[in-house]
């Protein structure tokens, strides 16, 4: 392992846009790299912290490492303040993943979120990226992402609805969206 991650080049890979999918094309990148031996961790920006869905439960029975650290839906919040210092909070936790070195992919879920709401510096967010190991690999998720965070990337992926069973009202459905 060790002398593959000195061959590696860290990517910075974006998943954004409208579209369903940015988290799990991000939970596919998660379980390849797993299946290759690499530790990986996802860090969840919304999802609560007591956050039990299929991804969940599947990092728990894999091993894999997914930690929500969020407060659910953050637009429709009564406590902006508490949710902008989880935010800050779960950046710290983001920072000491991605520049330590331990992990070879770390995903950052839903960081578009506070960082178009101006909760976090977007360029503390990019120094820290360009920062980190060059071994470790980085997927950001989430609608919106800032031009500059776009333009930094190496693969960059847009999301785009074209129909969704929602507009039906088809609800979520297990399995599907959670």
């Amino acid at each position: 392992m060790a002398d593959e991650r000195t061959r590696r080049t860290g990517l910075m890979i974006v998943h954004t846009g409208h579209g369903k999918g940015k988290t799990t094309a991000a939970l596919g990148l998660m379980y390849r790299a797993w299946g290759r031996g690499w530790k990986v961790a996802m860090l969840q920006f919304i999802k609560h912290e007591t956050a039990n869905f299929g991804e969940h439960r599947a990092a728990r029975r894999t091993g894999m490492e997914i930690v929500p650290l969020g407060a659910g839906f953050t637009w429709l919040s009564k406590d902006i303040e508490k949710d902008k210092a989880l935010a800050r909070a779960c950046w710290e936790r983001c920072k000491a993943y991605l520049l330590g070195g331990a992990y070879d992919l770390v995903v950052l879920d839903e960081i578009t979120y506070p960082l178009t709401y101006g909760w976090l510096p977007l360029d503390e967010v990019l120094e820290t990226l360009r920062a980190r190991p060059a071994h470790v690999h980085v997927v950001l998720t989430g609608r919106n992402a800032p031009q500059e965070l776009i333009d930094a990337a190496d693969l960059v992926t847009e999301m785009r609805e074209v129909k969704h069973p929602y507009q039906r009202g088809v609800k979520a459905q297990p399995g599907i969206e959670f």
